[in-house]
């Protein structure tokens, strides 16, 4: 048992965050403490609480504290430790960092577009979005009503003509100078506006301008500025959220079931409701719904841009985080713990949204459970069987071959564990190398104790794929690992395929309606579907790539003044050394070696 005396003698009573850690020298707890020696010396009473608790003290072989200001900055150590260490009794949620925003370019005639990723200054940023489908709903909103460009630099500003998006009324065309800077600058204006919740602004500037149109007989442009202010009514009345006194705001309501959490997270954005997400957290059993939601505000909010009012569910003492918010946002985040009124209804929403998403998992998952018992029984597979990993190849006539490999554990897909190999150094289209060289490479790992060894493996194949799978399987040294090869149907039809097995060679139809042939059916196109987008975008990149990119001292520069002053890769490999050589930025030796690349 560890003696945890020695340590606690020595914590100071000051704030901080401790990590517990087990024999093996692993984190499998990170908390944050007012008092290091108050909160750390509680784990070691006799009569915990908790049987969760228990177990995680059982399993401590170590503490390590660090020090901090004050509690606000423990927080901020804790919830970066818990994002990094991903320890076992945290509750652990998602790190999503790729919300998606709007974006309004820094260009003079600034571009309308979806952005992920990092954010550039002197742009503007409207979001986050709960999903890209949000996004581009809002973006077609915003095209319809403002007009604003879309296309990229490179295509706005080589343009001689007005594109689709202009003749479908969805642009103002300024790459053609259809309409002015001023006014182009007008309407951005007023789109970022819109997209702060300042609909009632917007409009009351477009009245005046309306106004102003029609003193001056402009009657055309006075009906199109009334066009715009219809189509911003209609929706405002159809997507505006009137109950809230702030445009942005996130209502979030918690549920459980079987022991397993739901966090609904309700996003409200420029006074539009733009949909709801829901957050499935690890490591939750016997934890409260409070400890959740708390691990949640911290773990989403912290480094993310939050908005200034947050509508809690459960009642949470979150002055701490409303005091950490506030600072990282520089301005006021009000964490509301008892709404009411309106804001109930909302909370209502997300409650019942919470819920369904956790009775739709539970019956995801006792339907995953009935298919692979299904499986056992018809593949007279034993009761431990539960690791699947099923692979497929894919190619486009030898071109861009791409091996996948998909694994089913745990009662589901496990996207996170799913593996692509570059195919190479084969005979383009032979598919048993092609095989030979993905199974090689994956359970020579394996074999050697560096990955996870699967109970059962599908290839997706007949008796040929097979044959060269249990080749390699002996030669790897792993050859008692059952293998099935999936041989499609007469026509490929589903519900037709032939199960064959490595060890007797037996072949085996299962009826259409079995549910164990609709999990093996699942995990078999699984497979397909990873191994074909690959391949699809390993040849697109192929597609897209010029063999002059290939040659050394040939750069973006020189690589347009040759295809500007040739008009294509074929015509630069006709040309001669001399003609090469007359091409502003390429020397005679330069020539040289470009003539050679291509010949």
């Amino acid at each position: 048992m560890f003696d945890a005396k020695p340590i606690l003698k020595t914590l100071p009573n000051l704030p901080g965050v401790y990590r517990m850690l087990n024999a093996s020298d692993e984190v499998i707890y990170v908390g944050k403490a007012k008092d290091l020696k108050k909160r750390v010396s509680s784990y070691f009473n006799k009569n915990l609480p908790s049987p969760r608790t228990r177990l995680m003290v059982s399993h401590i072989a170590n503490i390590v504290t660090t020090v901090t200001h004050n509690e606000a900055e423990a927080l901020l150590l804790e919830n970066n430790l818990i994002k990094s260490l991903m320890p076992r009794y945290n509750v652990l949620f998602r790190d999503d960092k790729t919300y998606p925003y709007i974006t309004l370019s820094a260009d003079s005639q600034p571009r309308l577009a979806f952005h992920r990723g990092t954010q550039r200054k002197g742009a503007q940023y409207f979001g986050p979005f709960p999903n890209a489908v949000a996004v581009r709903e809002s973006i077609q909103l915003l095209q319809k009503v403002f007009k604003l460009r879309t296309c990229e630099n490179s295509v706005f500003s080589n343009r001689s003509r007005p594109c689709l998006q202009h003749q479908i009324e969805r642009c103002t065309a300024p790459c053609v100078g259809l309409i002015s800077d001023a006014d182009y600058r007008n309407d951005v204006e007023q789109a970022a506006l819109f997209l702060q919740g300042k609909t009632n602004e917007v409009i009351d500037t477009l009245a005046e301008q309306m106004n102003l149109a029609a003193s001056n007989l402009a009657y055309e442009q006075a009906a199109l500025i009334r066009d715009r202010m219809q189509a911003l009514r209609q929706v405002q009345a159809k997507q505006f959220v009137s109950d809230f006194n702030v445009a942005d705001a996130d209502v979030i309501a918690c549920a459980e079931l079987q022991g397993q959490h739901c966090i609904n997270l309700v996003m409200v954005r420029g006074g539009r409701h733009l949909g709801d997400r829901s957050y499935m957290p690890k490591n939750t059993d016997g934890e409260s719904l409070e400890t959740t939601v708390l691990a949640f505000l911290a773990q989403h909010y912290v480094a993310q841009n939050t908005p200034p009012l947050i509508v809690l569910g459960i009642k949470v003492d979150g002055s701490l985080l409303e005091q950490v918010l506030s600072e990282q946002a520089g301005r006021k985040v009000k964490i509301n713990s008892n709404a009411i009124g309106d804001k109930r209804v909302w909370l209502k929403m997300a409650q019942t949204n919470a819920e369904l998403a956790l009775s739709q998992r539970a019956a995801s998952a006792a339907n995953q459970s009935a298919k692979l018992l299904a499986l056992h029984e018809a593949l007279n597979l034993p009761d431990s069987t539960q690791r699947i990993e099923c692979f497929d190849i894919s190619h486009t006539m030898g071109e861009a071959t791409i091996g996948s490999c998909v694994v089913f554990d745990r009662g589901d897909m496990q996207n996170s564990e799913y593996r692509r190999y570059n195919v190479t150094g084969i005979t383009p289209g032979d598919d048993y190398a092609a095989m030979r060289d993905v199974l090689t490479r994956r359970y020579k790992k394996v074999a050697a104790g560096e990955g996870v060894r699967p109970d059962l493996i599908f290839i997706d194949g007949g008796k040929g794929q097979l044959s060269v799978a249990v080749e390699v399987m002996a030669e790897v040294g792993l050859p008692d690992i059952l293998l099935v090869g999936i041989a499609k149907g007469e026509a490929r039809k589903p519900g037709l395929e032939t199960m064959i097995f490595s060890d007797t060679g037996e072949m085996l139809n299962l009826e259409k309606d079995n549910k164990g042939l609709h999990l093996l059916q699942q995990i078999r196109d699984e497979a397909h579907r990873f191994a074909i987008t690959g391949h699809r975008a390993k040849r697109a990149k192929a597609r897209m790539h010029s063999s002059l990119e290939d040659i050394e001292g040939i750069g973006a520069k020189r690589r347009k003044a040759l295809l500007t002053r040739f008009g294509g890769l074929d015509a630069i490999k006709n040309a001669s050394m001399d003609e090469l050589a007359q091409v502003e930025g390429i020397s005679p030796s330069l020539a040289e070696k470009i003539y050679g690349e291509l010949h």
